[in-house]
């Protein structure tokens, strides 16, 4: 159902049992998937694609133009996956040259609020609490959960499971699997009760406590900590992920205990 005191562009392209309120606008070059709910006063900005499942809440605005300088109008996109919900007041911008896209993954909850900005790249089941700011070229991977009033700066990634106290500043990698908190950003334990919920095997858990108790807790460096790691922990999935995360951190992850 569209709503006649809807503004919806001929071209946008609105799948099955979409309902579109009033006061809604819809530019062109929108693709609404089936069964998405559009509230009142939400703005659809051009070359944005919102997956079926959708919830967008009233005031959100969706896939404007980046506040960074630097573009000068080259062809970029927002995505919105599938089953993702946007609450009131979200604001998400397009990209720019540097990754052409800003993406939110499937199954998100994206709290009222918070701010995406250019170039963010969002996985799956990741939840953005009120207030979170994510500024240019941020990657968050799967089910990371940032708690309300955390911001990011440039260029950061936030590693998958990852769980981010409120008001946290986050100026370094967050590795995945931990918890992070305090002034500055540091490390404060494994994230056990998230991954226990996910159904992560006690045994994989234990090894992943094993791991950061190394890296975070001992006093090693990182780089010494990591040959340890290498050395007396067997080769898993788990234990690869987390040494590649941290050895393609150029800028350098957070801080141990």
């Amino acid at each position: 159902m569209i709503s006649n005191l809807a503004s919806v562009h001929p071209k946008a392209k609105i799948g099955k049992n979409v309902t579109i309120e009033p006061f809604v606008t819809i530019y062109e070059d929108v693709e609404i998937g089936d069964n998405t709910w559009i509230a009142p006063n939400v703005v659809v900005f051009p070359d944005t694609t919102i997956g079926h499942d959708c919830k967008i809440y009233p005031g959100a605005s969706i896939g404007a133009v980046s506040q960074d300088l630097k573009y000068k109008g080259e062809p970029t996109k927002t995505i919105i996956g599938n089953n993702t919900v946007i609450r009131e007041y979200v604001t998400v911008h397009k990209g720019t040259a540097d990754r052409h896209l800003t993406k939110i993954g499937d199954n998100c909850l994206i709290m009222a609020y918070v701010h995406v900005a250019h170039d963010c790249l969002i996985g799956n089941n990741v939840i953005l609490a009120s207030y979170v700011g994510l500024a240019g070229h941020i990657t968050i991977e799967d089910f990371a959960i940032l708690e309300g009033g955390a911001v990011a700066q440039q260029f950061i990634t936030i590693g998958a499971h990852a769980f981010v106290a409120g008001a946290t500043l986050i100026r370094k990698n967050v590795p995945p699997f931990i918890k992070v908190a305090r002034e500055p950003i540091q490390f404060i334990g494994v994230n056990s009760i998230g991954l226990s919920r996910r159904g992560f095997e006690k045994e994989t858990i234990t090894q992943i406590e094993d791991i950061y108790r190394t890296i975070f807790v001992r006093g090693h460096s990182v780089s010494k900590a990591i040959e340890i790691v290498e050395a007396e922990i067997p080769s898993t999935e788990v234990r690869n992920q987390i040494i590649n995360f941290i050895r393609n951190s150029k800028d350098g992850v957070v801080k141990g205990v």
